[in-house]
């Protein structure tokens, strides 16, 4: 039966899908503007993005692209300007200054990539994974900081200060700081930025053990593109857009990586800057649907 049947009869359509669904994180259209002085910069220019609840993702970008804009955004470090941003039950266009407060205590965790943001120097690791639960997990605190250090592998660095621990410790214990209270969302803003290879890679396996045995949701932002090989999803993001994602692939035991664009609600693709040159692709093109594809072409016209 149609909608204006049941209209008809005195009936109600169902209302449309809300974008994004049971996602945990969604961005729609979301838009960020920073003015300073006489200086107008849009960080955020419509950014769509999903994130399903125990997903691990990546987002990529070369600097100024807007990954940290975003990261602030979903923290309730920051405001949207516009458009949609929620993270499960939260709204974040609609949250006082109270409800900030308690957004960032129960439902994100986060992680700065200078080590000395994330830890206060003058405590040990168990007491700065004790700190967050001052009004939750009274009676069980201590054990529970044990826990999440035997978790993240430095449990024999729980009696240390972070002057005592390599940069390494200090971002795991970081990592089991910013998971005390349970979050269902956890944020990494550049985490391994400081450290060599080998050290990246045991704080990355400490994010991945955080996603895969706590449960908990998630997003990496880097400007390593090679971080794509650590995640299922890699997200790219370029003027303040998604521009394309890596997905990978594991069809037993063959791992493959596939890049796709990214199409946002409005229809609107951002096409590599090495196509457009190569093509000469400038301000108008030329589209055909092609059966099963839709061709992209210079004008023909000259410029």
């Amino acid at each position: 039966m149609s909608d204006s049947t049941l209209e008809a009869l005195g009936g109600r359509s169902a209302p449309p899908a809300q974008f994004g669904g049971d996602a945990l994180v969604v961005c729609d259209n979301l838009v960020r503007i920073y003015q300073t002085g006489s200086v107008e910069v849009q960080a955020l220019q419509g950014l769509d993005l999903l994130v399903d609840q125990g997903e691990m993702i990546a987002l990529v970008g070369a600097s100024g692209s807007g990954k940290s804009t975003l990261l602030a955004l979903l923290s309730g470090m920051d405001a949207p300007t516009a458009g949609r941003a929620r993270v499960g039950r939260w709204d974040l266009m609609a949250m006082h200054a109270r409800e900030r407060v308690a957004y960032r205590q129960q439902m994100v965790g986060f992680v700065w990539q200078q080590t000395s943001r994330n830890l206060l120097p003058y405590l040990t690791a168990r007491q700065n994974v004790t700190t967050p639960m001052t009004f939750t997990h009274r009676r069980r605190r201590a054990a529970r900081a044990n826990e999440l250090l035997d978790l993240l592998g430095v449990g024999h660095v729980a009696d240390r200060r972070p002057l005592e621990m390599s940069g390494g410790e200090q971002q795991r214990v970081a990592i089991a700081t910013a998971l005390a209270n349970e979050p269902q969302l956890l944020l990494a803003d550049e985490p391994t930025g400081e450290l060599d290879t080998t050290t990246s890679q045991e704080v990355f396996d400490a994010l991945r053990t955080a996603n895969r045995e706590a449960g908990t949701t998630v997003i990496v932002v880097t400007h390593d593109p090679s971080v794509s090989t650590q995640v299922e999803r890699t997200v790219a993001i370029r003027d303040g857009r998604t521009s394309s994602e890596v997905l990978r692939r594991d069809d037993d035991g063959d791992v493959t990586h596939e890049e796709y664009a990214v199409m946002d609600r409005a229809g609107r693709v951002q096409v590599p800057r090495e196509y457009r040159d190569a093509l000469e692709l400038t301000r108008r093109v030329r589209l055909a649907l092609e059966g099963d594809h839709v061709s992209v072409r210079p004008d023909g016209r000259p410029r």
